[in-house]
């Protein structure tokens, strides 16, 4: 490709991200932080760029795609700044022959110690003491004020074993936790050893477990993965963490088994309706709420900003994106 190439960034990202950008193409790019483009605006402004630099707050859908394909000059490929990619229809993109990459691996540890302390703050009431607190309620230590679970050698129980559940039970080995997983590809007995992680069918782990933390990816057949049936299964005394994604826990279903006194609480950084929010939720004294931070450290959000660029700046050079997710499409 010999022409700049027209980029558009859809959101503001950390600077160092730009730089890249700016030495091989005309960048586009909304410099206001916090503003996310609806749907219509996104459709606006996408066509006639070589290169889309996303967010998983965009929707990069089929009608999306194929109108940016039909533009001049025709869309090439869609960097998504995230791990996860369910916001892009990939199946569309590939069959307009446009590549999508994503940005997984840097984001692992700090993904990682947020899903920890959820699980900390949550069985140790730790925001809801501090409510207290600052509401000027405390006045002085009681035997039953705030006490909470035990988080050392109790039960972890890890649905989905990636980098992230990796190293959540590493984690959790420095509080002697017994941890139990569930994914659909089961480690080699070595990995088991070396993670200190024994593998149980997931309504096994759901029985046994006193904190669950969900780290599978979302596609269909995880969507709604953890819902009335499995709550059900669950310890009365069991804290639910998900740091993952929204749809893969039934929000509703959750609501409910709260109220019922099914589970004991539930730390949550990602929701089903992103950026709404179970109403109910949100008066609940036992669960933890946090706006999608996981990966929010600078450095983490600094190496995946770079890292949607460099996919984009091989693709320009005629090299194969390091993190591409179709490299079809470059045949």
């Amino acid at each position: 490709m010999s022409a700049r190439p027209k980029i558009l960034v859809t959101q503001k990202v950390p600077d160092p991200a730009y730089p890249l950008l700016e030495a091989i193409g005309d960048v586009e790019a909304t410099m206001e932080e916090g503003v996310i483009w609806p749907y219509e605006e996104l459709l606006r402004r996408g066509p006639g760029h070589d290169y889309i630099y996303s967010l998983l707050t965009d929707n990069i859908d089929a009608h999306f795609l194929e109108t940016c394909a039909a533009s001049t000059p025709a869309l090439k490929m869609v960097a998504n700044m995230a791990v996860g990619f369910n916001n892009i229809d990939v199946d569309a993109a590939t069959r307009l022959g446009i590549a999508v990459s994503n940005t997984p691996g840097v984001l692992s540890d700090t993904t990682g110690d947020l899903a920890f302390a959820l699980l900390m703050a949550t069985a140790r009431r730790i925001p809801e003491a501090e409510r207290f607190l600052r509401a000027g309620k405390y006045t002085g230590w009681g035997p039953l004020l705030f006490c909470g679970a035990e988080v050392h050698h109790s039960t972890l129980g890890l649905i989905g074993a990636g980098r992230i559940g990796k190293i959540m039970s590493k984690r959790a080995s420095g509080f002697e936790m017994n941890t139990l997983y569930f994914d659909v590809y089961r480690m080699s007995p070595a990995d088991e050893a070396q993670y200190n992680m024994t593998y149980l069918p997931m309504d096994e782990v759901l029985q046994q477990a006193d904190f669950i933390s969900v780290h599978t990816p979302y596609m269909p057949s995880t969507h709604h993965l953890i819902s009335e049936r499995e709550f059900h299964l669950m310890k009365p005394t069991a804290i639910l963490i998900n740091t993952a994604r929204g749809p893969i826990v039934d929000e509703k279903a959750l609501v409910r088994a709260l109220q019922a006194g099914k589970i004991a609480g539930a730390g949550l950084d990602v929701f089903e309706n992103e950026p709404a929010i179970e109403p109910e939720l949100l008066s609940m004294e036992n669960v933890v709420l946090l706006p999608h931070i996981a990966s929010a450290s600078l450095k983490t959000r600094t190496l995946m900003a770079t890292m949607a660029s460099d996919n984009i700046v091989a693709h320009f050079h005629g090299q194969r994106p390091p993190n591409i997710l179709n490299p079809e499409v470059l045949q």
